[in-house]
Order: C-alpha cells, then structure tokens, then sequence
C-alpha cells in the first residue's frame, strides 16, 4: 500500500522526498536526530505536533519573529488538551500521551525537513557499514514512535507533510487548514481536519455577496494552497450560482515586498466599482493590504471579505483599524474556552519549561529582555519573571485554540476506541495495539463522535471534512467600546444575517454596491458585455418596442403602442374628425350657409313657379341643379360624421352623386345651347331632343352612369369601416392615432369623382364653345364663367389631396379639402346661376314679364344674324348688335315690329 502511493506521487516531488530521506539516514547514522528547538513531552503514546511557531523568516532564513497568537496559543492549547486527557480517568485510562511538537515557520518546505523527524522511527537503517568521525561504531537512540501528528496550520504545510506522513501511514489532524483540495480521499487519505473546508466557507462567502446585493467582486489571495484554492473554490461556486461576476483576481507572492501591496491596490482600483474583496490570505498579507489601502488614500472604499485566516484575530489589523472598518470576517463556529484561559494566564517562565519558545513568547508579550543575548533588540527593558499575562499585558484567546483542543481529542478518542476493541481484557497498550498501525487508527479518527471543548458535535465524513459551521462577524466602530468585532450572523449550510446590525465605512447609511453596472432603468434592456455576465450597457426600448424581459425589446402589435415605462403595451387611441376640430369647423359652416341658401333659392322657385324668369330658367333642370347644390352641401356632414357601415355606404353613394348631378344638368344645357346655334347655322330644322322631358332623360341618363357604377363598386367591395394606425404612426409613439374611417382608397375617391369631373370638362368644353352665344340665350355665359371657377377650385385641389397623403393630418387635411372644394363648386353655381334671377324676382318684379312668343324660323335668323353681326361688333357703338339680338321688347313698342326674336319665349 505505501509504495502503491509512493509512486502516485509526482516525479519531483518523489525525487525531493528520497533526497531528504536519504540527507536524513546519513546524518542520523553517527547522532540522534533530535531538533533542538522542539517540545517533547514522554507519553506510552507520542503524537506530533506541527505549529507556525514563528513566521516566515526573510531570504536566507527559515524563520522571522515569534507569531504570539497562531503560534504560541495553540501550541499551548494542545499542551493543555495533553494535560486535560492525562488526567482523565475515563479517557485512555492507564495510558498517557506524550508529545512530539515542531515549529513549521509558516513554510512548508521546511516544515517538511521538520516532519521527518515523526517518521525516523519508521526508517530501517542498515549501519553495518558505518562509522564515526573517531572510528567508533555509532550509538543509537531508538527515536519515539509518533501515531498521529496535530497539525497543521497553513493548508499549504499541511499539503505538503500529507505527502510524507501518508508514506508511512501516519493519520494527521489539522485544527486550521481548510484548503479544499485537502478533501481528496484519493490524494490526502490519510488526512482529517476539524474545521470546515474552504468549499464551505467559499459557500458562505458566495451567499453573503449575494444576500448584499453585490455581483462584481475581486478577490486577493496568497500565493499557496489555502488562498488560491479558496479562490478557486469561490470562483466554482460563484459560477454555478450566477450573477457574480469576478472583476480581478489578485495573487501575493510568497517572497512579497511592500511594492507588491501597492500594485496589488492599484490594479483593484483599475475596477473601481467592484468594491468588495474577498480576501483568503495570510496575516501578514492582509496587514499588507490594509497597509497600502491606506497608503493609497482608499481608506473606506473596499468592502473587504475576509476568510477564517482574518477571522476575529486582532493581529491583522493592528493600528490599521480604520482601513478595516467594514469587513465581514468569516470564522468556523467556536467558543472561548474558558479552561484555556486559565491555564495560558498562569503559565510563567517557572512553570512552563517544557514549552522551549516561552522564553522568546515572554520577551515579545512583555517588550522587555531575559538576558543579555536575546534577540529582542527594540528595548533595554530587563524581564523580572513577575509579570504575569492578562495583566501585565493584553491578552485575547486565539480563534483557533477550540480546534486544536478538538483535533487533539478527537486523536484520544480514536486511540480509546482502538484500544477498547484490541485490548478488551488489558488495560493499558497490548500488542496488538502497537501493531496495529496507522491505517487502522484513521479508521477508529473518521468513526469518533464527541461533543468538543465548546460543547459542538465533533465528527468526520468520509473525506475526513468536519461540518460547516461559521460565525459572521463585522469590524465595526462603536463610540462606547471603540472598534471591535461584532457577531452578525450565522452560516450552517444557509446564511443567517442581521442586516439591521451592520455598519458601513463613511458611515453610509445603506448596503454600499458593488456592481460593474448599475441596474437598467424601466424600459431598458441590458446588453451583455462580452465575457462578463454582470457587466451591460443599458439601451432603451425606442420606437414601439417594449421591454419584453431584462435582456430583449420586442415590437408592439400593428395596434398597438409601448405604455409609459415600456414595460407593456396598450392598444393605440382610435381618433376621428371631430365635429369641434378646426378642420371641421369651417366646412360645417361654409356647407350650413349653401345649404340654406340653396333652400331658399328652391323655396323662391317653388313661390315664383310660373313666373316667366323661372320658366325661361328651364325649371325641370333647375331643380336637377339644385338638387345636386345641396348633395354637395350635405356630403360634408357625411365626412365628417363617426364612421360605420351606413355613413361609409351614404359616402359612396353621395360623394360623386351630387357633383354628378350639378353638372349633368349643366351638361345638357350647355350642350342643348351649343345643339341649338349650330343648328340654326345650318337649317331652319329644330335639333332633336331639347324639350324638358328630353333633357330630363339626358340628365338622368348621364346620372345613371355614377349611380351603376357605385353599384358595382358595392358588389365588388362592400362598405366597411376600418382603423388606419400607418396614417398618424409616428416616430414618437405617445402621439401616435390610429384613424377610424370607411374603408375608402384615395384612388376610389378619386375614381368616384372621376366621372363628375369628366363631366365639368366637358361642360367647359361646351361653355367655351358657346361663349358667342348672346346672354339671353340660356345662361351661356353664366354657365361658363361657373365651369371656369370650378375648374380652378379642383385643379387647386387634385395637388392638395395628393400631396398630403404621406401627412400625419392626412385624415383631417384631405377631408377638409374635399369637402371645401365641393362647397366652393356648389357655391359658385348656385351664386352665379341663381342669385341673379332671385334677386330680379325678389327686388324687381317689373323685369319678370312674359316676353313675346317667336317662332323657331325667328330664332334661327337671330342665331343666323348673330354669327355674322358677331364679326362687325366694333362697327356698332356699345354693341348694338348684341341688344338688338339680347333686348326684351315690349309687344307695344316700336322695336316690336322688327323681326328679331327672343330663344326664350320659344323654348318655353
């Protein structure tokens, strides 16, 4: 089994152990080996014990300075465990524990050199072959058998003596080494810890930044075991969870300098939103940092984290309280053992012998020197070995002093329990005891169940892992006690926090951030920094899009709109021409005013009937005209009135009607006219077709074309109403309408008008042909100046319609337009053809006389007369011609015995 793992080993380090084996066979052949600064207490069972007596010392020394609490205090708490068990008379009764204790130096190379001393006793020496330096054959001292060794502290010393220990089946318990990778059963089987490994207490870590709100985080480790797989452990655990992101992760060298605080301090402030850092290093290394801090001036801008390795100790922040203020400090559950306490305080030089670093703790504690060759240079101050601890000095129980009571009991009870099953009927160590080895002590260690100095369940799983309990404490200010360590929550598989208990630096009232990117206002979505999860740009929902989740805008339906906050949408408001709009407005009024007007021109009609001015006006058609005047008039009220099935089927049908009708009446006319004269210049017959049943057909036939064709406009496409949101869609969402209208193209509107307006040009065709025509002959002249205004009036409108139909007042510009021209059109027919006959039979009656009846061979010599004296007009003063042909004679007066005739009095 030992050399199955020896040759698991890697190659170098398989090299480095045989090297030092070999180193330690040939200086043991001719003396003992035998450390000259280690504490060694007899026992019928020896367990080693490994502790960071000193610190790391500087390049080319092993050791620095004494290390008062991790090192002392829990050296001496596993002499007080020792001390405790030896005296109990249940606990491996008739057997006493002896000791093998060795200073690491915070190194772990050289804590390996140390550790061969706990497996010489296993190492065959053949010495056949050799001799002293004086020829002598050499003398031995059988070294005692270790069974187990306490220890030890640093994960990166543990790593390292599990290597050698595991060779020769020797159990380890660590009181403070928490590395994760210390849980590989395959690599470090032999290895058990009483403290939680650091995948707990990265759990925890993970769970605090989480429950603070914080996603972007840097991290500073110590160069080894401990801190970078404490990192990394944090690093996995962060990932699997999400939303933390890791803005630096920072490594201190062992052979550190000052410089290497500082840089590490300006690369943490290069990522100056990531204020909180976690901190798994080593003492010295966070004084380090806190020392550069606050060189740096950033004194109260971290958030620090740190790991049980800063725990509650005060040695860390040692005048550089200030720069703590703040950090969260993680701790594996404990108490104070009361015990302890007692026993460190009243050891002194007298009664503490056995301990060979007591001395040099002594001068340390009490700043003064034992004698002239000490080492403490800082002061001329004598020791009188009357001082006393807790007294005459400050004295606090170090973290770790539980675990190393447990780790030392839970041994005890494993070698108990072991004794129990192998020695039944022997009280004391049988033989099968001392054979049985270590790999079935680990057994009876991974199997122990106890409750330990704090009164705390003490037990293994199968990887030899402890339990993960933890204290949470803060650095806080107090202006009663000063600063000090405050207990604010608990971590025992799930984190248990008093947020209300917590201060922060500057005294901040709230939980300080730290986040790569603030959160995204309401209708933003986060873009994803490429490669860092918790770092986005926030880019607005624009246009009518709306924040579907926090990563992805999504457009609104056709229909609809984003709310305010974009967080939703809500349909578009559905608008129409109201009958208040200013749009509205004027052509309601222009459209009232014509239709009152064309009702009392028809009312004067009606009234005046017979009268010879409205009979001259050929009364069928006139009433056909007026008809299609107040069609147009009233197709305003339908374009502006609320669109649905009827009002669309009304439009259809009275859009083009009334011009239809307004200008076949004008159609027949001025054709009849035109008929008439060019008649008469070629016979003396009578056209055909131009008495009132005649031109009523006309008229009616040409109205029956408009009237078809909205039919089949209606078969082909049945009236409906319909929601435009493309009209008013604008690019600023909040004043986008969607328009409520008939379902009506602006070509089928044009196409409805299409006929009406072929039939104006064709009555201005026939007006201007017959603008010779004498001004008494049927309103030719009228007429004409009408078609010429109304062409104006829609050629000004054709470009209006069209040119606005890319408007977002499209709906409102386009109706307005139509429907003024259309009352323009109406107005300026009714105003030019009616007005004048209503005011001559309103105002003058004396000109509505009946005038001479004449026959059509009169009229055609006055069409004849007229084609030619039309040439010589310039040769008769102020027309004469015209009168002569225009006048109305009285029957009695002299011009009546000429033989010019009025068209009038025979068409009627």
């Amino acid at each position: 089994m030992a050399r199955h793992n020896f040759i698991q080993l890697k190659p170098f380090f398989t090299f480095r152990v045989l090297w030092i084996i070999k180193s330690v066979f040939e200086i043991s052949v001719c003396q003992e080996i035998y450390a000259p600064h280690s504490v060694r207490i007899e026992g019928d069972v020896t367990l080693g014990g490994l502790f960071p007596v000193h610190a790391r010392g500087v390049p080319g020394m092993p050791c620095g300075d004494i290390k008062k609490e991790n090192g002392i205090h829990r050296l001496e708490a596993m002499m007080y465990a020792l001390d405790q068990i030896n005296s109990d008379e249940e606990l491996l009764p008739n057997i006493t524990l002896g000791a093998r204790v060795l200073d690491t130096c915070s190194k772990d190379t050289y804590a390996l050199e140390q550790s061969l001393t706990f497996v010489q006793a296993l190492i065959q020496k053949d010495t056949s072959d050799v001799r002293c330096t004086n020829g002598e054959p050499p003398v031995f001292v059988k070294p005692e058998k270790v069974v187990g060794v306490i220890g030890a502290s640093a994960s990166s010393v543990s790593i390292m003596v599990a290597n050698i220990l595991r060779l020769f089946q020797i159990p380890q318990i660590s009181y403070a080494s928490t590395a994760p990778e210390l849980s590989d059963d395959r690599r470090y089987d032999y290895f058990s810890r009483v403290v939680p490994p650091d995948s707990y207490q990265a759990q925890a870590m993970v769970d605090i930044v989480k429950a603070m709100g914080w996603n972007y985080v840097s991290t500073v480790a110590s160069e080894g075991s401990y801190g970078e797989k404490g990192v990394d452990a944090f690093m996995q655990l962060s990932r699997e969870a999400g939303g933390i992101c890791i803005a630096q992760s920072l490594k201190i060298p062992h052979e550190h300098k000052t410089e290497h605080f500082d840089k590490t301090i300006r690369l943490l402030m290069d990522t100056r939103y990531a204020r909180a850092v976690l901190l798994f290093a080593s003492d010295e290394d966070i004084r380090g940092v806190l020392n550069a801090s606050k060189r740096a001036d950033q004194v109260g801008h971290f958030l620090w984290i740190g790991s049980d390795s800063w725990g509650a100790k005060n040695s860390p922040i040692h005048q550089l309280e200030d720069a703590a203020i703040g950090a969260v400090t993680i701790l594996p559950k404990r108490a104070t053992i009361s015990g302890f306490d007692a026993y460190f305080t009243s050891r002194t030089l007298e009664n503490n012998r056995r301990n060979v670093w007591f001395a040099e703790y002594w001068e340390e504690n009490f700043n003064c020197k034992l004698m002239s060759s000490s080492k403490k240079e800082e002061t001329s101050r004598k020791c009188t070995g009357q001082e006393r601890i807790g007294t005459d000095s400050k004295y606090e129980q170090e973290g770790k002093v539980q675990f190393v009571i447990d780790a030392v009991y839970a041994m005890a009870h494993a070698l108990h329990n072991m004794q129990r099953d192998l020695c039944p009927e022997y009280s004391g160590i049988c033989l099968s005891m001392e054979e049985a080895g270590g790999k079935k002590l680990l057994k009876y260690i991974r199997s122990v169940s106890f409750n330990g100095s704090a009164s705390t369940l003490v037990t293994f799983n199968r990887n030899g892992d402890a339990p993960g309990r933890y204290d949470l404490f803060q650095y806080q200010m107090n202006n009663v006690t000063g600063p000090g360590y405050r207990l604010i929550g608990t971590w025992m598989e799930t984190l248990q926090l008093n947020m209300e208990e917590m201060q922060w630096p500057n005294s901040e009232a709230e939980v300080p951030t730290s986040v790569c990117s603030l959160p995204c206002r309401t209708g933003e979505r986060k873009k994803i920094v490429k490669g860092m999860p918790c770092c986005w740009h926030c880019e607005p929902c624009d246009g009518y899009q709306y924040q579907h989740d926090e990563f992805t805008c999504k457009l609104c339906a056709y229909d609809m709109r984003p709310n305010g906050n974009r967080t939703a949408c809500q349909p578009i408001p559905i608008v129409k021409l109201e009958w208040h709009s200013a749009w509205a407005v004027i052509p309601v009024f222009l459209a009232m005013l014509g239709i009152i007007a064309t009702l009392f021109v028809v009312a004067t009609f009606v009234r005046y009937n017979d009268t010879p001015i409205v009979r001259a006006s050929g009364r069928e058609l006139s009433y056909v005209l007026l008809t299609g005047i107040f069609l147009c008039y009233v197709i305003t009220f339908l374009m502006i009135a609320k669109p649905d099935v009827g009002v669309c089927s009304f439009r259809r049908i009275f859009l083009g009607l009334g011009m239809c009708i307004s200008y076949a009446a004008l159609l027949t006319k001025t054709n009849r006219i035109h008929r008439i004269f060019e008649e008469g210049k070629k016979s003396v017959t009578a056209p055909r077709l131009i008495s009132p049943t005649s031109q009523l057909a006309i008229a009616f036939s040409l109205i029956s074309v408009q009237l078809l064709g909205v039919f089949v406009w209606f078969g082909v496409d049945p009236p409906n109403t319909l929601v435009d949101y493309e009209e008013q869609k604008t690019l600023n969402p909040t004043l986008s309408r969607g328009v409520l209208k008939c379902d009506i193209t602006d070509l089928q509107i044009i196409c409805s008008l299409g006929y009406s307006i072929l039939l104006m040009v064709t009555c201005t065709v026939y007006a201007i042909k017959t603008r010779g025509v004498p001004e008494s002959f049927n309103e030719a002249k009228p007429i004409g100046f009408t078609m010429y205004t109304t062409c104006i009036v829609w050629l000004a409108f054709i470009p209006i319609f069209f040119g606005t139909s890319q408007s977002a007042e499209k709906l409102y510009i386009q109706t307005t337009t139509l429907t003024i021209s259309m009352n323009l059109s109406a107005s300026v027919a009714l105003g030019m053809l009616y007005m004048p006959k209503v005011y001559v039979i309103l105002f003058h009656p004396e000109l509505n006389v009946q005038k001479r009846k004449r026959s059509f061979k009169a009229v055609v010599t006055a069409a004849t007369m007229s084609s030619r004296l039309s040439h010589k007009a310039s040769e008769r003063p102020n027309g004469e011609a015209k009168t002569e042909l225009c006048e109305n004679v009285d029957p009695n007066s002299p011009a009546a015995k000429k033989k010019y005739v009025s068209y009038n009095n025979l068409v009627n």
